[in-house]
């Protein structure tokens, strides 16, 4: 009996520098999380007042593809800023528009999501913007009890002080609570404030996703956005809008990258338009977003492009969810 307490008493002298450890490692976790901050910023506007270029400035890579044209963004993506001290999650969403086909559900669903899961709401605007388009989409903004931060966007082309003041109270009419920040992304100009202020209103948290973490989409979902980009540069009208890309297979070794991507197309002609006279403009965006790939990943990038027809994709249900529109 007596050697039987004995190695209970050994085993647990063994066990107890693990224990002690342990405790310590816990505690220190918990100090870290009582002064680490980390949050979900959710950039919310209507279609065409640089949501996109906003977001690549705030998480200081080129995450969401850019054009003039509306309705560039189609997903909800985000972007992951990481230092010692503090993560902050952005969220690049489409621009808020009256549905005309189940793809433009989709995308109102991701803007409307926005407005659920957020710790601080960006609300971008711009200087030539009606505030009365989408005024419910705004009437629910105006309710929300989080901290609501409206910007507004391309204050460089302003001719006048007087025309900016015009508009800041405008605005505080219409979002009282929201603090504002007036801005231009494509000079930077106020961004650092921005984020300044963006990172004082976070909340103290331990990290939502890795340190090394940049965004939570995978490689196939920038090739498809950024062959996306390239249609909608390179096509006018209707076209662009009603193509969709698919990358059906992704190879990647130590020095290059084997992709082989589709284009759909809901009619015929659309797809002789993309191809062009023989193969000459479908050959142009290759190029063109082969180039971009390549400096996306850093490697040699091999990339093949079809082009195929599905009629009608924006309203099938069973399409939406492959291209990732419907979970």
């Amino acid at each position: 009996m007596e050697d039987k307490r004995k190695e209970e008493a050994a085993l647990i002298a063994a066990e107890a520098p693990a224990v002690a450890a342990e405790a310590i490692q816990q505690e220190i976790s918990e100090a870290a999380a009582k002064s680490h901050r980390a949050g979900f910023v959710n950039i919310v506007g209507n279609p065409n007042v640089g949501k996109s270029t906003l977001m690549n400035d705030l998480v200081g890579e080129r995450i969401s593809i850019i054009t003039s044209k509306a309705q560039t963004t189609r997903h909800r993506i985000m972007g992951i800023v990481n230092t010692p001290d503090y993560q902050i999650v952005y969220s690049d969403t489409p621009g808020v528009l009256k549905p005309k086909y189940k793809l433009q559900e989709s995308m109102r669903d991701f803007s409307e999501g926005a407005l659920t899961d957020a710790d601080i709401l960006l609300y971008v605007t711009d200087v030539v913007e009606d505030p009365e388009k989408n005024s419910d989409f705004l009437e629910r903004v105006a309710k929300e009890t989080i901290p609501v931060l409206l910007v507004i966007n391309k204050v460089d082309l302003l001719k006048g002080n007087n025309d900016l003041e015009k508009l800041v109270e405008n605005w505080k009419k219409r979002l009282p609570n929201a603090e504002i920040f007036p801005t231009s992304a494509t000079e930077n100009f106020n961004v650092d404030n921005l984020k300044a202020r963006i990172v004082e209103l976070l909340p103290f948290s331990p990290p939502f996703f890795g340190k090394d973490a940049l965004t939570d989409k995978p490689a196939r979902f920038f090739v498809t956005e950024i062959i996306r980009e390239k249609l909608l540069l390179n096509y006018d009208k209707e076209v662009p809008y009603s193509t969709e890309v698919l990358v059906e297979k992704f190879e990647e070794k130590e020095t290059a990258i084997h992709i082989m991507a589709v284009i759909y197309v809901e009619r015929d002609s659309q797809k002789g338009i993309i191809i062009g006279k023989g193969g000459e403009k479908i050959k142009k965006i290759g190029i063109q977003a082969r180039q971009d790939i390549e400096k996306f990943f850093g490697k040699k990038v091999y990339l093949e492009i079809f082009v195929k027809v599905e009629k009608d994709w924006r309203n099938q249900e069973n399409k939406l969810r492959e291209f990732g529109y419907i979970e």
